[in-house]
């Protein structure tokens, strides 16, 4: 049996983060929302998690920064990007920095089941 694997979810939007929720967890994963990226970096669930799916654009600190703040950490965990504002030099300046996928709001389940599928089977530090 294998073990399930755990998404955390970075939005600021709450409905956004429970609809992402609900959909995963309705497909096997075991989930974890959090409103800010400081949220998500304070908890234990920053050591366990195997792939986040953030928003670009929150306040303080956005999806991209989070994920070069992790990668300066020297986390290799996987992101895929949402965002209700898709711009192609914010794309862009996500994928550089390691993105998966960077879908736009309202995205398909399909599109990011697929992109959930390809995270999890890429290399990251979640097991560690």
């Amino acid at each position: 049996m294998s073990v399930p694997s755990i998404i955390s979810v970075v939005d600021d939007d709450p409905s956004v983060r429970l609809a992402t929720n609900n959909l995963l967890t309705s497909r096997g994963y075991t989930v974890y929302t959090f409103g800010s990226a400081r949220e998500f970096l304070q908890s234990a669930e920053l050591n366990t998690t195997s792939c986040v799916i953030a928003d670009v654009q929150m306040s303080a600190m956005s999806g991209v920064d989070l994920l070069t703040h992790m990668r300066g950490l020297g986390r290799r965990t996987p992101f895929i990007f949402v965002t209700a504002f898709p711009d192609d030099a914010v794309r862009d300046r996500a994928l550089r920095a390691g993105a998966i996928c960077f879908l736009a709001k309202p995205f398909s389940t399909p599109a990011l089941i697929q992109c959930l599928e390809t995270a999890l089977s890429a290399p990251g530090d979640a097991a560690i």
